[in-house]
């Protein structure tokens, strides 16, 4: 990869968090030419603070880096994250930042009314880069493409993701509606622990899974990387004083890695 960069000339160079962050020590350590390189973008996955803070502190002189976000119904990149590091949080996920020129976000509830700044919601894409729907599958198109109750004569497209608005006017990406649970009676989005966990001093990442015991009934179990200082026990401490007791989860185990898909994505 360095060498296809390098002999390209490459200037503009996207992809995962799981790949970037690895290649970019690679090049910090073996101190690598990365002149050509302009943009550095992460993308399709969440970048820990930790990490971004990383790369900015090693390469921001020399290439812009940004975090992006976005899905393919709405051509790939929607938005970008592209402030100063005085500005980025100080743990967690990087945001996604503000939409593109001719892109806009809406973050609303279920009957598609917008929500307050700090409150989550589904993340909705309208703008020029909105597809026409699915090949051959008009059921899934009407019901995730739909009009905008807030410019006439255009769709939104439902993005089935968890956000809330920041406000810095930042949008915040917390995970995947789908992840939602239900345990001994509670709805439970398993993004927001995971954001939480991530808050914690130390911890790099979080993957927060449901799983059944013995017995069929389910729990909740916290993976995670970070420092070789973390300690599980002050992890689970923090996440008692900050969380409801039925989203604290029963056990967390602390993983060398993340596993992750052959596309650089969190492998559940």
């Amino acid at each position: 990869l360095y060498g296809w960069i390098h002999d390209y000339q490459i200037t503009v160079f996207e992809s995962t968090p799981a790949l970037i962050v690895p290649f970019m020590q690679h090049v910090h350590e073996q101190g690598l030419d990365m002149s050509s390189l302009e943009l550095l973008i992460t993308s399709s996955d969440s970048c820990s603070v930790t990490d971004y803070r990383v790369l900015q502190e090693r390469f921001g002189a020399a290439i812009r880096i940004m975090n992006s976000y976005g899905v393919t119904e709405a051509a790939i990149d929607s938005s970008f994250y592209d402030e100063e590091l005085s500005k980025l949080p100080s743990s967690g996920s990087v945001p996604i930042g503000q939409a593109w020129l001719n892109a806009r976000f809406y973050i609303v509830d279920s009957q598609l009314n917008p929500v307050p700044i700090g409150v989550l919601g589904e993340l909705c894409i309208g703008g020029a880069g909105v597809a026409r729907g699915y090949l051959n599958r008009a059921d899934l198109t009407a019901e995730k493409f739909v009009a905008n109750p807030y410019v006439a004569g255009e769709r939104l497209y439902r993005t089935g993701d968890l956000a809330r608005w920041m406000p810095d006017g930042n949008v915040d990406f917390i995970g995947r509606m789908d992840y939602q649970v239900k345990i001994r009676g509670y709805r439970i989005e398993l993004g927001e622990i995971e954001t939480a966990i991530q808050r914690v001093p130390g911890v790099r990442q979080a993957v927060v899974i449901d799983r059944t015991d013995e017995r069929g009934h389910k729990y909740l179990c916290g993976y995670i990387t970070g420092e070789s200082e973390l300690r599980i026990e002050e992890v689970q401490t923090e996440l008692e004083a900050g969380l409801p007791a039925h989203m604290v989860p029963a056990r967390l185990m602390r993983l060398e890695t993340i596993p992750l898909t052959s596309n650089g994505k969190i492998d559940r």
